[in-house]
């Protein structure tokens, strides 16, 4: 992994490969007056007109570092019109991991971006260690695109001998790490990840940590009724898993339960996806790979919080042996679903995991999932959905803001509800096509348990469909496939418990 140090080194004097600055629109460099006089002039506003630097957002340009500069080359990097607050924090991390980003192959680079203050230190840290990464399990060393990561970054900022600052380092420094392993298990190929070795990496992922992981096989899946997972899973010579993960500090101020979905290839099933449907699939499993990640980095953080992860993890294959249209399970829990398309099967596996968390009585419950193609239609490819009920909803956008993800509140209309009706069994796994985001968050709210006090236990859903996985070209810290996303959400949403 990128090591990262901060030190109050000069930005002419730092001893690195690059030297990162950022441009702001008009176009400036931002705290061009600390370097030497023959850089600011070679950077004028007139000068960077001339390069065509216009520093918006995304923009990476790399100029020669010149005289008086130890770093041989200084890369630009854009940051859009700057925001206060943590819009302005969001943009920082953008520009940093963008700039990072185009650094593969590079030795070593100087982060001499606006750091003056916690807020904005943290921010280019986290963003930089955002921006180094590279999935290379499948390249051959050799090839052009499979240059390492910056291998050390320097962060140039007068609190470098701030504790606080340290503190910051080493929490980036975590979530990093698990951002990174979400995007490692997303880009793994489904033929190397299945349920199976999905269980085994996560036993392998609390190694060094006081989390504790538990693992059901089929056997145990089909001896506690789980018949949501196992009528996903059937269809698959590679059974099906259920892991729980728990972090568990002495004295938890709060316990939290967050339930992931984890297909590790959706094919469909025999409601059979088309052959353009089914490329991105191996993706399916990033909502408990988001979890599994949430739940290790509050072990590492040491965070106050009892928090426990579900995994449902299946293979979503057609066979002999595959669940029908028209077949009727048997949920954990003892509801009845009729499966209408066995492409709606994550709701199946999730109804399962939600009864089981809630079962604990925690205080809240969130899910996560790529749950619904009408996610991607409604928000697009970097917003996600988050619906339930309203303080817990609210609690996640507040968490989501400050952390630098995008969620949106979504509603779960109640006139909707009827669309799930069955007529042979309690409800079915699909409703009406309009809204189907919406109904899908409707079916899973159903399998949320009651609270000791008769009421439903605080629910939050969230759908990261489009989000989880980046199709198109890469931008800020996000390169392109398994992106990691929630995983930061989820992480200060435990801390705003504690």
């Amino acid at each position: 992994m990128t090591e990262m140090r901060a030190s109050t080194t000069a930005p002419a004097r730092a001893k690195a490969d690059a030297l990162v600055l950022a441009v702001a629109p008009g176009p400036q460099v931002l705290g061009a007056e600390a370097l030497p006089r023959p850089l600011r002039a070679a950077l004028s506003t007139d000068a960077l007109t001339a390069l065509g630097v216009t520093g918006k957002a995304d923009e990476v340009v790399r100029v020669p570092a010149g005289e008086g500069v130890r770093a041989a080359v200084v890369v630009l990097t854009g940051t859009g019109p700057l925001q206060a607050g943590a819009a302005g924090a969001e943009q920082l991390r953008r520009a940093t991991g963008a700039a990072v980003r185009t650094l593969a192959g590079v030795g070593s680079a100087a982060l001499a971006l606006p750091a003056d203050d916690l807020a904005a230190a943290t921010a280019v840290a986290e963003g930089a260690l955002l921006g180094a990464y590279a999935y290379r399990a499948q390249r051959a060393r050799t090839a052009e695109s499979s240059k390492a990561p910056v291998a050390s970054l320097e962060l140039l900022t007068p609190l470098a001998r701030d504790k606080a600052l340290a503190a910051a380092l080493q929490r980036a420094a975590v979530l990093a790490d698990a951002v990174s392993s979400v995007r490692d298990l997303v880009n793994a190929p489904p033929n190397e990840l299945y349920p199976e070795t999905f269980a085994a990496f996560a036993r392998d992922a609390v190694k060094g940590t006081r989390a504790k992981v538990t693992v059901l096989d089929e056997e145990a899946l089909a001896a506690g009724g789980y018949g949501g997972i196992l009528g996903v899973g059937q269809g698959s010579e590679r059974p099906p898993r259920l892991v729980r993960v728990e972090h568990a500090p002495t004295r938890p101020k709060a316990h939290l339960a967050l339930v992931g979905k984890g297909i590790t290839f959706d094919s469909g099933g025999l409601s059979l996806k088309p052959p353009t449907g089914m490329v991105t699939m191996k993706c399916d499993m990033a909502g408990a790979a988001a979890v599994l990640a949430a739940v290790v980095a509050a072990a590492r953080l040491d965070l106050p919080v009892r928090v426990t992860g579900w995994l449902a993890l299946a293979e979503n294959m057609p066979s002999g042996t595959a669940q029908r249209p028209s077949d009727v399970l048997t949920t954990y829990g003892g509801r009845t679903v009729e499966v209408l398309n066995t492409d709606a099967e994550g709701r199946l596996v999730m109804a399962d995991a939600l009864v089981a968390a809630g079962e604990e009585q925690p205080d809240a419950v969130v899910d996560v999932a790529t749950l619904t193609g009408a996610q991607v239609v409604a928000l697009g490819s970097r917003v996600s959905a988050v619906m339930g009920d309203d303080p817990l909803r609210t609690a996640v956008l507040t968490a989501a803001e400050r952390a630098g993800e995008q969620f949106w509140p979504m509603p779960l209309p109640e006139e909707l509800r009827a669309s799930l009706d069955s007529p042979v069994a309690d409800i079915a796994n699909i409703g009406d096509r309009n809204g189907g985001m919406l109904v899908a968050g409707l079916f899973l709210r159903e399998f949320v348990p009651a609270g000791a006090d008769g009421e439903r236990i605080p629910w939050a859903h969230l759908d990261i469909a489009g989000p989880a996985f980046n199709e198109h070209g890469p931008h800020g810290y996000t390169g392109k496939g398994g992106t990691g996303h929630a995983v930061r959400t989820l992480v200060a949403l435990a801390e705003d418990l504690a």
